[in-house]
């Protein structure tokens, strides 16, 4: 239907829909007050068009392969998010760096063990009789869903549909977490940043410019109000320097995928069995090596003394177009699944992952962070409630931008939390194997660690006005 003149336009028609979405998004931002004063970007009022869009009339005009179109739009997207940020040149020292590497970890870490020990636990306590042997597993769709998005949520728990396990629609119930934790992180999210903007968890700097921006709809209605967006680093009659930087940013997602394919191969070749699947999961976290190889670019252009030609601004325009797009196709992909079967539990699940994402988190994320609480805060909440999009799409409201290290310091903690994941998805099957009480000794061993280093980092300001839902010292940055 698509295929005109020897030229296939399934893709291109898919595109032009995401950018009707865009338009239709930022015309309704631009004449509706409500949208205005509650800051919702743009592209999340496009996605909710998206999602209609998909799920109700795609498919009768015969434009099939919407949501894999926008699921590979958005994992592509994410890892050029990650090389653009980690190409930019450093402005803070490493000593200041390693100290927020380490905040973070320790937030990661919490949220890893305190969503998979709380998800778990309810199954067992609320339907220990109906959901017994192999169910049990299904809590863990809370961590997976909200913690991972619904990629390795859909993957990870597919696997327990099938023998011996036998989990009916375990895939569903995880595709249906990671969606509901997408909505929660975007709707309380920007709830919280209006909320941040009265009691002052962010700076008199910040809140000002939440209440006087220029564009207060979205568009600037004098070329006087126009801001410079990047500099040119080329001679623009050898090369646009935009053009420079997308080439920059595509030899390190080339080299990722040579790396990860290069690895692939060899342990199939010669290892095989289960090491090949662990290896093959690796692609699902891609923008970790992606951002790696990112980071060996950077240093090899500071040792040969040529870091003038990467413009950290043109960096962020890179970043914030990827981001743009992944979180309007974040919602366009979300199908409309009803679990009839799973209801009750998805129900109990949800619940459980709102209490610690929004109660929990906000309480230690607010004394855990000595600089930019709040900011580091949105990126830990939007990642703890099913996807980084939503992470970076909450920051970019009070940080248009990204001139902060918070997404930077972010990304370099993935790589560590990474590695101390491990153990939480190498034996993830475990609670369907039996080994429940096993498991939830593993996560609460997380819990004890990140707890640990919590009273460390945070030092005076762990135990800090326990009382108060969120608490900001007055004295931060942000």
């Amino acid at each position: 239907m698509f295929v005109h003149g020897g030229y296939d336009f399934l893709g291109v028609i898919h595109i032009c829909v995401v950018a009707c979405a865009f338009l239709l998004g930022s015309t309704l931002r631009a004449r509706i007050r409500f949208f205005q004063e509650y800051l919702i970007p743009a592209p999340m009022i496009g996605g909710v068009f998206l999602f209609l869009f998909y799920n109700f009339a795609a498919g009768r005009l015969g434009l099939t392969g919407g949501k894999q179109f926008l699921e590979a739009m958005m994992f592509h997207l994410l890892n050029i998010s990650f090389i653009a940020m980690q190409l930019r040149m450093p402005v803070h020292t490493k000593l200041q760096r390693n100290a927020r590497v380490k905040q973070n970890v320790c937030a990661l870490m919490a949220e890893y063990g305190m969503q998979g020990f709380f998800g778990l636990l309810a199954v067992i306590l609320v339907f220990n009789k109906r959901y017994a042997g192999a169910a049990r597993s299904l809590g863990l769709t809370l961590c997976l869903g909200f913690e991972l998005g619904p990629g390795q949520a859909e993957s990870l728990a597919k696997v327990w549909e099938g023998a011996p396990y036998n989990v009916y629609n375990a895939g569903n119930v995880g595709l249906a977490m990671a969606a509901i934790g997408f909505v929660t992180g975007s709707v309380v999210g920007v709830f919280l940043i209006n909320r941040a903007a009265r009691k002052g968890w962010l700076s008199y700097e910040y809140v000002d410019q939440l209440k006087h921006r220029k564009a207060g709809n979205g568009f600037f209605k004098r070329k006087q109000d126009r801001v410079p967006s990047s500099f040119q680093t080329t001679s623009s009659d050898t090369m646009d320097s935009f053009t420079l930087h997308i080439a920059l940013i595509m030899f390190a997602y080339m080299l990722s995928y040579l790396f990860l394919s290069g690895v692939e191969y060899l342990v199939a070749k010669y290892v095989g069995g289960k090491p090949l699947e662990v290896v093959k999961g690796f692609w699902g976290i891609n923008f970790i090596v992606s951002s790696l190889f990112a980071r060996l670019e950077r240093w090899f252009l500071i040792v040969t003394h040529s870091p003038h030609v990467v413009d950290n601004a043109t960096c962020n325009r890179i970043d914030g177009i990827a981001v743009d797009f992944m979180v309007i196709a974040c919602l366009g992909a979300i199908e409309v699944v009803t679990i009839k079967t799973y209801w009750l539990l998805i129900l109990v699940l949800t619940f459980t992952g709102i209490i610690i994402t929004c109660y929990i988190t906000p309480w230690f994320c607010s004394r855990l962070f000595g600089d930019f609480s709040f900011m580091r805060f949105l990126m830990i909440f939007g990642t703890a409630n099913g996807t980084l999009p939503t992470a970076l799409s909450l920051l970019r409201v009070v940080d248009p931008n990204f001139e902060t290290q918070v997404a930077q310091d972010y990304i370099g903690a993935t790589g560590f939390m990474f590695i101390l994941a491990l153990p939480i998805l190498a034996l993830i099957n475990w609670p369907a194997m039996g080994h429940t009480f096993r498991y939830l000794c593993l996560l609460a061993g997380y819990v004890i660690v990140a707890f640990v280093m919590y009273v460390m980092l945070a030092g005076k300001r762990a135990f800090a006005e326990p009382r108060k839902y969120f608490f900001m010292e007055k004295k931060q940055k942000a």
